[in-house]
């Protein structure tokens, strides 16, 4: 192609993507329409999250009659993130905490709705659902740190009188697993070699020497995956002895382990179980995509049934406890998530809701999973997303190179998936690529990649982002000079090293909740964090001897910012129990010290990221002025959401036409 037929592509392919319509970024961040839904256990109801007055709350209607609508919550300032049937299907269960501290409390409503109660009414106490059963409905096992921060004693909670009666005080373990009949019989401790031993509990008393232990390496990927109703047989995700986790079953009586399923380049990722005796039924996997495996017949015929019916990703949801009901949801990737009531003895497929109807018909892109092989041989499993009109032959590269946004995925022990991505689908319609990588340190890759990570914060870990920037631009996917890097929590700590450690790599960077400094990030943990504290300090660095605070100070982007040229835009929650507010200001601070352009957006009523939706679009509304500004891509105005939000911008307002 000459230069002058390739400049006129170029032009063309950027008019195409001009002309493509602008989506609403209050279509992709604000409330969906309901979401969330679940069937009640004796399959007598349905129920929904959806807004109301602003805010998610929990609703639900008979499954004989989905108009007769009842509202179930009265949450009036931060959506109500999760909720559950109490087993029994006599009443809702939900969580929620303040402004974000991570405090969540347990509460519940009757069926009327007009009984809401804190079952857990105790000042900064974080629960946790340590319990249920199929055969005793009424309570719940469930731990509290209300008597010491760092450990969960388990209480008994009867469902019927909210009464709690302590079953274990805790001072030593991380965690527990329960049977079906509501007894402990395993607690978990970390171990000097940052593993996990694990002990057998007999009648309330835990044994003097582990039964069970994994060292680091298998840690995250070894662990007990509950019983069958009668106790038979104990099931096991593990890793020992092998690269990725496997699933067993143990025969509690003698002992004997039987191998169950197993994949070559994936964790088993997750299990359906028989919904009266907790007999694995099938199975999942996801390496670029999710495989679902069926051991049951009839199982497998239902799975197969909607695969012929439903394009795209799906999986079950919810289901009633004779198993003749589902709720299942399906992902077409380029249009939005639907969940649809199966009804297993008509074999019929129903449609519940769609969770963003506003989206239909917009112009939502495919995405691509990717290999990318990293310097060092690793393959590295990614996400591409291209904008609209670039790629003539849809074959993943667009016809020229165009800018990219590589967005970084927290944890860094969590990983990046397939399906229906706002962020992705937000910036491609800005006119960008969307690139995300699972870069070593990334779960559900087997222990080997996981454990490739250890102490190479800010070295290989960042590494393998660069070698994607690489893989980008000499595939004709990116150019060269426009290309920002983006992310939360670890994605924001790799943004600051990207911009502080490679600053002539990227154009922009977008840090949202990350930390700066991980000697302090080390220091201010949460109180529960605690019991497994060694295993951030053999994974990250160890603060308690000089060489490991010397190696955690280098990975730090603190101590190098005056190495940033490029423009930086930072998010942060002020009560951020995990990445505190000070390792935000702590790098605005030497940045403004050093004469270097920072722009700084503060939440004082958020935490770990931007729940209320109005706060997420005013940040994103910011986000994309900013990177438009700085990669040339397109954007809607920024308006007066502002206004809508509890944004306080404490530094560089002006760089972002709000100063």
């Amino acid at each position: 192609m000459s230069a002058t037929n390739s400049a006129a592509s170029s032009a063309t392919a950027a008019q195409r993507i001009a002309d493509t319509p602008l989506i609403p970024r209050d279509h992709i961040f604000g409330n969906p329409t309901r979401s969330g839904g679940k069937i009640s256990p004796d399959g007598k109801w349905v129920s929904w999250m959806a807004p109301w007055e602003g805010v998610m709350n929990v609703f639900m209607a008979p499954a004989s009659d989905e108009t007769d609508v009842r509202r179930m919550t009265s949450a009036k300032d931060r959506p109500i993130p999760s909720y559950l049937w109490a087993p029994d299907a006599q009443s809702i269960l939900y969580v929620r905490d303040k402004e974000g501290d991570e405090n969540f409390l347990l509460y519940q409503v009757d069926l009327e709705g007009a009984q809401e109660k804190c079952l857990t009414p105790f000042e900064e106490t974080r629960v946790q659902l340590i319990g249920g059963s199929d055969t005793i409905k009424d309570k719940l096992l469930v731990g509290l740190n209300n008597r010491d921060a760092r450990f969960h004693d388990v209480h008994m909670l009867d469902l019927g009188t909210g009464e709690l009666e302590l079953v274990y005080e805790n001072n030593a373990y991380a965690g527990f697993e329960a049977d079906d009949s509501l007894t402990l019989r395993w607690a978990m401790q970390q171990n000097a070699a940052g593993g996990t031993d694990m002990f057998e509990i007999t009648d309330g008393v835990v044994a003097q020497t582990p039964r069970e232990s994994t060292g680091l390496d298998d840690a995250l990927s070894t662990g007990m995956a509950g019983y069958t109703t009668d106790g038979s047989i104990l099931y096991w995700l593990d890793s020992r002895g092998r690269n990725t986790a496997a699933l067993f079953a143990e025969d509690t009586a003698t002992g004997e382990r039987t191998l169950i399923a197993q994949h070559d380049k994936a964790d088993i990722g997750g299990t359906m179980r028989d919904t009266k005796t907790g007999v694995v039924q099938a199975w999942s996997a996801t390496y670029l995509r999710t495989e679902h495996h069926p051991i049951d017949a009839d199982i497998g015929a239902a799975l197969a049934w909607l695969r012929e019916r439903l394009e795209g990703d799906y999986g079950v949801q919810s289901r009633t406890d004779d198993d003749r009901k589902w709720l299942v949801w399906n992902d077409p990737l380029t249009a939005p998530i639907t969940s649809y009531v199966f009804d297993r003895d008509a074999m019929t497929l129903r449609k519940f809701y769609t969770t963003r109807p506003e989206l239909e018909g917009a112009p939502l892109q495919p995405m691509y999973p990717r290999e990318i092989t990293s310097r060092d041989g690793l393959t590295l499993p990614s996400y591409l997303t291209l904008p609209a009109g670039c790629d003539t032959n849809s074959d993943g590269v667009p016809d020229n190179p165009v800018p990219m946004v590589l967005v970084v995925h927290g944890g860094p022990w969590a990983r990046d998936t397939y399906g229906y991505n706002s962020t992705h689908q937000w910036l491609s319609n800005r006119g960008y690529a969307v690139l995300s990588v699972n870069f070593r340190s990334s779960t559900g890759f087997g222990k080997d990649f996981l454990n490739a990570g250890n102490q190479e914060w800010s070295r290989k870990m960042h590494d393998d982002l660069i070698d994607a920037v690489e893989w980008a631009v000499d595939a004709g996917i990116a150019e060269r000079d426009k290309v920002a890097i983006m992310g939360g929590s670890y994605g924001g700590y790799a943004t600051l090293v990207g911009l502080a450690y490679t600053p002539e790599v990227f154009a922009c960077g977008i840090d949202i909740v990350g930390p700066s400094n991980l000697e302090t990030l080390l220091e201010t943990i949460p109180p529960y964090w605690e019991p497994v504290v060694k295993q951030f300090h053999t994974r990250m660095g160890d603060p308690t001897t000089p060489e490991g605070l010397q190696f955690l100070k280098d990975c730090s982007p603190l101590y190098r910012a005056s190495d940033i040229v490029k423009p930086l835009l930072i998010g942060q929650g002020a009560n951020d129990p995990r990445v505190k507010q000070a390792e935000s200001d702590q790098i605005v601070s030497a940045m403004e010290k050093a004469g270097i352009p920072v722009t700084y957006v503060l939440f004082p009523d958020e935490g770990h990221g931007f729940h209320r939706p109005e706060n997420n679009i005013a940040f994103n509304a910011v986000t994309e002025n900013f990177l438009a500004e700085n990669l040339g891509g397109r954007a809607e105005a920024v308006g007066d959401v502002m206004d809508g939000s509890t944004a306080e911008i404490p530094a560089g307002a002006q760089h972002v036409g709000l100063g």
